[in-house]
């Protein structure tokens, strides 16, 4: 059975008829310790390990912040935590940024309930453990802990005052989430949940762009990207110490390389939010076209009033410390991406859109765009070694990667074929936007495309902003502050989606250049710089051919995709 962190521990009010009871029974349980001796605590911490094994859950220890690794010690330091959030499943245990006084203050106001006041410890524990279990070099002093608080029986209406210091909660901000014990089917959830974005709505309009040869470039960046996804293992592999993205571009190029990673990295998430702003303008246009706000002689349309509503309530849950109830949420998104192409084909067959456009094999022009929409659907190796790190065993990563790549695939090449199939020439960036109007089962593909990104903002933006935190002064990282901070970059984002409402071509540039830099030519100069007197020469040429690739690719659907936005200016 787990215990209950220290951090967890809830203030257990007992019934008067029962307090000498319990005391009695407090007194006989020291005395029973006592007799015992050592042999108890190596019980006791053997039924921990025992359990910990057991749990269906990842939950593996995990080494935070204070590790002894020498790549934990350098900025970002948050990065493995943030990432982690992101990229799977978490019990949900909620709340908000703030002092400590005030988050012993809600967490008492929740803990002290009339319900629980008939309530014995040992039922009331049940509710009260968490999911995941703690961390293993945390369990026996937690143990101890736990048995001293069940001698202390709080008064029948204490206050905060009344209340011992080690009985109140501890908070600890950006406190890390366990490491992780996945199995094989976890890791794979959890790598489509990361893969199967908002990619998929725009693999119809890459078809458009580029021909059917597009599906063979699809074809070929999958493959290339479990390829450097096997590459990234080697590396983690390599060094002690090694187990994020900046970890393994310190190892390579130093600090210098550990910083420009990182930085390619957030700034890749950053695009995604302003992503996400578009996408949801976009829709919820779709749905309510007529709809507007005036202020005084300012009119603004739909698309901006929604980008802006959008803002508005995404922003508060930036402001939540612990976003693993997003997390838990967010990993709908395998589903949703699933139903959106469930409905896709419902439309096609039985609403009578039908799939009568041919398309043409290949259209040059527009190959460059649909080189950056197709790298953009395999931009998920930053989260990837998070994902090996937490799995139970990690021989089976390059059977998991290849799995949830090719599950992914096929989802991708089957919206494609069926949204191109469907509507042909007038293929919009989002295939959602072609959705018949007075559809059931259009709206419901439209809702949860609405629906899917304004639980994934937070944890998208959440990395970069705790990593503009680490570079607050101590004496400046206080609530307000930080409220401030995250607030800004969520308007900085609603500023430049306004600025540049083209969602298929700002795609198309963040896979063109970030996409390309973080899927296929980063991992393989990193995987040269590490091990470069390891490697063969048929892997120096794999690595040397996917680099030519993905530096071509990058600059050509980079300046295409520019020279679209700025088109549409001029």
């Amino acid at each position: 059975m787990m215990r209950t962190p220290v951090s967890e521990r809830s203030l257990i009010i007992e019934s008067s008829d029962d307090e000498d009871t319990h005391s009695a029974a407090a007194a006989a349980a020291a005395a029973n310790r006592r007799r015992r001796g050592h042999d108890v605590e190596e019980q006791d911490a053997g039924s921990e390990s025992d359990s910990s094994s057991s749990s269906s859950s990842c939950a593996t220890p995990r080494r935070g912040p204070s590790s002894s690794s020498p790549y934990s010690q350098q900025w970002p330091q948050s990065y493995r935590q943030s990432i982690d959030i992101l990229s799977s499943v978490q019990s949900p245990n909620l709340s908000f940024l703030g002092t400590s006084s005030l988050s012993r203050l809600s967490n008492s106001f929740l803990a002290i309930t009339d319900s629980f006041q008939s309530k014995t410890p040992e039922i009331i524990s049940n509710f009260v453990k968490p999911l995941l279990s703690p961390t293993t070099s945390d369990e026996q002093q937690q143990h101890e802990d736990t048995r001293k608080s069940s001698q202390y029986i709080p008064s029948r209406k204490p206050s905060l005052q009344q209340i011992p210091e080690d009985q109140k909660p501890l908070v600890v901000g950006h406190e890390a989430s366990p490491y992780r014990n996945c199995s094989y089917t976890q890791g794979v959830m959890n790598g489509i949940n990361v893969l199967c974005g908002v990619g998929i709505l725009s693999t119809p309009y890459a078809i458009k762009q580029g021909g059917w040869i597009g599906l063979v470039i699809l074809s070929l960046f999958a493959v290339l990207a479990w390829y450097t996804g096997v590459l990234l293992r080697h590396c983690l592999d390599s060094k002690e110490g090694l187990e994020t993205y900046p970890d393994i571009g310190h190892a390579a190029f130093g600090s210098t390389g550990r910083m420009v990673i990182s930085i390619i990295l957030y700034v890749e998430l950053y695009a995604c939010c302003i992503e996400y702003l578009i996408l949801e303008s976009d829709n919820l246009s779709k749905l309510f076209p007529t709809a507007q706000l005036t202020i005084g002689s300012l009119t603004l349309n739909s698309h901006v009033f929604f980008a802006i509503l959008t803002t508005i309530i995404v922003m508060p849950t930036t402001w939540l410390r612990d976003l693993s109830c997003l997390s838990y949420i967010s990993a709908g998104g395998v589903i949703a991406s699933i139903l959106v192409v469930i409905c896709l084909f419902w439309v096609g067959v039985v609403d009578d859109v039908g799939f009568e456009n041919k398309g043409t094999v290949l259209n040059l022009p527009g190959v460059p765009i649909a080189l950056g929409l197709y790298g953009y659907c395999y931009s998920g190796h930053g989260v990837f070694p998070n994902i090996y790190s937490s799995l139970k065993n990690r021989n089976q990563f390059p059977s998991i990667l290849f799995t949830c790549i090719g599950l992914s695939t096929v989802l991708y090449a089957g919206a494609a074929v069926m949204g191109y199939k469907m509507f042909g020439e007038a293929t919009e960036s989002q295939f959602t936007l072609n959705l018949p109007d007075n559809s059931v089962v259009s709206k419901v593909a439209v809702w949860t495309t609405v629906a899917n990104p304004i639980t994934k903002y937070a944890l998208t933006i959440i990395p970069l902003a705790m990593s503009l935190e680490e570079l607050l002064p101590p004496n400046q990282q206080k609530y307000s502050n930080i409220i401030m901070l995250r607030s800004a970059l969520v308007v900085s984002t609603l500023l430049i989606a306004l600025s540049v409402p083209f969602f298929g071509l700002v795609m198309a540039l963040v896979g063109s250049f970030f996409a390309m830099l973080v899927t296929y030519i980063l991992p393989c100069a990193c995987y040269l710089a590490i091990l470069k007197t390891k490697v063969g020469w048929h892997q120096i040429a794999a690595c040397s051919f996917i680099i030519v690739v993905g530096v071509c690719c990058a600059c050509v659907g980079t300046y295409s995709s520019l020279y679209g936005i700025i088109q549409n200016y001029t």
